[in-house]
């Protein structure tokens, strides 16, 4: 259990959403694991006062969500391609990175990211605890360390290949415990004029759309510009860009560096104002959104169970993490929800952790005449009604959970 926050060290924290206890999100299991017991955690958030940090009240430990049998592939689809392709084309172009600049990406999952800044030309490295997922990253000719960054680890990376030009860190940086040790072996990993990049959901995204399935275990903190700042100011590094993308419901990428190596970019200080102005660390605010979340539950349950009085055949489409979060917070099981849906072979052939439902491959939605789909990963919910064309085309329809549950 959390009693300080991990950025400024306050104890002057409160606590705005109890979403109940549930498993780790990753942690789907085989069939010979239902009857064993499943280990379920606190899943509340709560508000630094001092610094506006949200974060999780009690931290998993990170050997138990990364090291055991991790099912999670970075986003192949189109639209997260493009995504990643952007990002290290643009890098690239912006720092004019070559053959001799190191880029090492931090949480590298299967090299993904890696594999685009490869493609422009800079010398690649991975830094990942998942054994299973360090493996098939080096299979896509991805050269990948397998742990956690830390001091030690940073200290053998510049032994073998010298100081990082780029350091990334994409929907990894909230899943940090210890930030300051973290910052640190940033610090002596990073070339003295290198760019640490930070990109991750964005917390006033969260609370606008009222993103509450982006709250899990291994999301151990919800992120505002302004604490990252105070966090590096630190450590005497200093952001000098920020810069908003659409993807996972609305992320920021953040640019770090030394202080006083790079100019800061004017729209840090207006992206600071616009956090100011919104005041999203208000505690009445934050209540507000909490009763917003329990309304919402509420909304999807009665929807569901309407069809269900039906006779409706209902089942889950893709089985991402925050759809672990949503169907135990909303108590949806076996009992509403037929299967769900995956394409990652690490995951079809499981059960989804806490309510037990099986992971099919997207054929039994025609096969077992499925007419609604509840969509889990919303966030791509384009790209994956249009995989599904052949469901639409036979009269299925979807379920978008989030912010108002409706069907289309």
């Amino acid at each position: 259990m959390k009693t300080h926050c991990r950025i400024c060290g306050s104890s002057n924290l409160f606590t705005f959403l109890d979403l109940g206890f549930t498993p780790p999100a990753d942690q789907f299991l085989r069939e010979n694991q239902l009857t064993e017991p499943e280990t379920s955690y606190p899943l509340k958030v709560m508000m630094c006062r001092v610094c506006g940090l949200a974060q999780l009240s009690h931290t998993v430990h990170c050997e138990i969500l990364y090291r055991r049998d991790y099912p999670y592939e970075s986003s192949i689809t189109k639209s997260g391609q493009t995504h990643w392709d952007e990002f290290a084309k643009t890098v690239c172009s912006t720092y004019k990175l070559t053959k001799k600049d190191l880029v090492v990406d931090v949480g590298s999952n299967v090299g993904v990211l890696l594999s685009s800044f490869k493609n422009n030309g800079a010398s690649v490295l991975g830094v990942d605890p998942a054994s299973n997922i360090v493996r098939i990253a080096e299979k896509r000719g991805i050269e990948t360390i397998d742990d956690f960054l830390d001091s030690t680890v940073a200290k053998k990376i510049v032994n073998l290949k010298g100081k990082a030009k780029v350091i990334t860190a994409t929907n990894v940086f909230a899943h940090v415990d210890d930030l300051h040790s973290f910052i640190k072996a940033v610090k002596l990993l990073l070339d003295a004029k290198g760019i640490f990049i930070v990109e991750a959901p964005y917390f006033g995204n969260l609370l606008k759309y009222l993103e509450y399935d982006t709250i899990y275990h291994e999301h151990l903190s919800y992120l505002l510009l302004k604490p990252i700042m105070q966090l590096v100011k630190m450590h005497d590094m200093e952001v000098i860009d920020v810069q908003e993308r659409d993807i996972h419901g609305g992320s920021f990428r953040v640019f770090i560096a030394r202080k006083e190596k790079f100019k800061v970019q004017e729209n840090v200080r207006k992206f600071v104002q616009t956090e100011n102005l919104a005041n999203y660390i208000d505690e009445e605010n934050l209540r507000t959104f909490a009763m917003d979340v329990s309304a919402c539950r509420k909304d999807l349950q009665n929807l569901i169970l309407d069809l269900r009085l039906q006779g409706k055949r209902i089942a889950a489409v893709s089985a991402p993490a925050k759809g672990m979060t949503l169907l135990n917070y909303c108590r949806l099981g076996p009992e509403t929800l037929s299967f769900v849906t995956e394409k990652s072979r690490l995951k079809i052939g499981r059960y989804c952790p806490g309510v037990h439902i099986p992971v099919v491959e997207d054929a039994e939605l025609i096969k077992q005449n499925i007419e609604f789909a509840l969509l889990l990963a919303w966030n791509f919910s384009e790209e994956i009604i249009s995989n599904l064309s052949e469901f639409k085309n036979k009269g299925g329809k979807f379920i978008i959970p989030i912010p108002t549950p409706k069907i289309i």
